[in-house]
């Protein structure tokens, strides 16, 4: 499963304002099967922005916004 990232947000919330546009028009042009495929992919696209607002709560309620630097390992020389 692919992760958004925080600066695709608007790009995201314009991909759901798409689908329910095309989803007015297929139910207007009586498209059933175009309205149940898109309704599914309406669906995951407000689960991901969900998961992203989620994530970014968290981020800023940790101070933490992004990766933990684990450092670099250190290989010693084997006996």
């Amino acid at each position: 499963m692919l992760r958004v990232s925080p600066r695709q947000r608007p790009r995201l919330i314009e991909i759901i304002r798409n689908l329910a546009e095309r989803i007015a028009e297929a139910r207007t042009n009586g498209w059933l099967g175009e309205v149940q495929g898109l309704q599914v992919s309406l669906t995951k696209a407000k689960e991901k922005l969900v998961a992203l607002d989620r994530t970014l709560e968290r981020s800023r309620s940790t101070g933490q916004g992004g990766p933990t630097d684990l450092g670099m390992p250190v290989i010693t020389k084997p006996q």
